[in-house]
């Protein structure tokens, strides 16, 4: 292992996701000699003690997930009365891998630590930030991944797994998030409304782009900061379209005959004309989703409006030997392959999708195939090793 950095600091016990994509990577990191340690939410009193014996000035990084231990988080601020970060102390860097649209994060970029990386899981995610924040130094591009139960590819066989449509993610009904869109009037809930309408009419656009045609629309004169300001209160609208279309999508499954195992919490509150089409299976932690999927034959994905980025549930369908059925994007394209390592269907053309998962349970031999070849794909790209070899290269070009 060449370079300074020679120990790495990440986080647990606050959210389950996150912490599970870090201790994919710790494996890469403890493989390429690098000393790793968790900060544990879940015992912040010890975690503090053994941080400080842990960090060492100059040879130690900080890689982290939307914000954990950059959010003011009472026990690591190294001087609270002058609001400065224990990592501006031990000259830290730290590297913040946001899974989130940046929008979602407005709040936390006006009080940074120094030496602070900005690395975003969509490339319209990075042009936002050219765009809004410029002077936020930025590292790679760095797309989610996968993570297989069985890296050998001793998966089980398409014509072994009990379920046919799996999908694994929670829902929360649309109409939950209006209380946000109505709340300061008729004149405001016509606007939000009208952008989430476009939406719903041209799913490949972004709400940045539609939220701008609207905001000029109404305020021709509004300066670049009265938007920024406007686009960072706007985090309910994108909550709102992507539960829309992930009840869509699993709702036109089970109108349709086909029965769909949801794992997650609040699918009992999708409106449906057959609920007993969708199995319930409760909310699961990381290992728990991927054990399902391991046990379906497709695996549903629907993106969360990243359309220059991926979603690690396609590379943990592909990994757990599950034909992957998804959307796509502009990232994805280069990837997937329509009937041959995974299953597209389009977002706009949403009513073809049934067909579309039938015809695959169909064909047994066929799903086999494309399975194979997403393991094989996302396997020689898409594992949480090749994004903490990404991570390692730019640990050797620091100071």
């Amino acid at each position: 292992m060449a370079g300074k950095i020679q120990r790495i600091i990440m986080f647990k016990g606050d959210i389950e996701t996150t912490a599970y994509f870090s201790m994919q990577m710790e494996k890469t990191f403890l493989e390429l000699g690098y000393e790793t340690f968790f900060y544990d939410y879940q015992n912040q009193k010890k975690s503090v003690k053994e941080l400080l014996l842990f960090l060492k000035k100059g040879i130690t990084v900080m890689i982290t997930f939307n914000y954990h231990g950059l959010c003011g988080d009472s026990e690591i601020i190294y001087d609270k009365e002058q609001g400065g970060y224990i990592w501006d102390a031990f000259d830290v860097p730290c590297i913040n891998i946001v899974v989130d649209h940046p929008f979602y994060y407005h709040r936390f970029f006006g009080n940074l630590p120094k030496r602070y990386i900005h690395v975003s899981i969509d490339k319209n995610h990075e042009k936002y930030m050219e765009e809004y924040f410029p002077d936020i130094e930025r590292g790679p591009f760095l797309p989610l991944a996968g993570t297989s139960l069985t890296p050998s590819g001793d998966y089980k066989p398409i014509c072994e797994r009990s379920m046919d449509i799996v999908f694994t993610g929670n829902y929360v009904p649309p109409k939950n998030f209006c209380v946000y869109i109505e709340r300061a009037g008729e004149e405001y809930t016509q606007f939000y409304m009208g952008i989430l309408e476009e939406l719903k009419e041209n799913p490949s656009k972004l709400l940045e782009d539609v939220a701008r045609e609207h905001i000029y629309k109404e305020i021709p004169d509004a300066t670049h900061d009265e938007v920024r300001e406007t686009l960072g209160n706007m985090i309910f609208l994108d909550m709102y379209i992507r539960f829309y279309f992930r009840g869509e999508a699993v709702r036109m499954l089970a109108e349709a005959g086909l029965p769909v195992h949801v794992f997650g919490n609040g699918w009992e509150d999708l409106e449906c004309g057959r609920k007993e089409n969708i199995i319930i299976g409760g909310g699961l932690d990381s290992l728990g989703c991927l054990e399902k999927i391991a046990d379906g034959k497709i695996s549903l994905n629907v993106m969360p409006w990243f359309k220059a980025g991926s979603h690690d549930r396609i590379f943990n369908s592909m990994l757990n030997g599950a034909v992957c059925l998804t959307d796509s994007s502009d990232y994805l394209d280069e990837y997937l392959k329509h009937g041959e390592n995974s299953s597209i269907y389009d977002l706009k053309h949403l009513k073809n999708l049934p067909a579309l998962a039938e015809e695959l349970l169909k064909n047994q031999e066929k799903m086999q195939t494309i399975a194979d070849a997403g393991f094989q794909m996302a396997e020689k790209y898409h594992t949480w090793k090749f994004r903490a070899m990404e991570i390692h290269k730019l640990l050797q070009t620091m100071d």
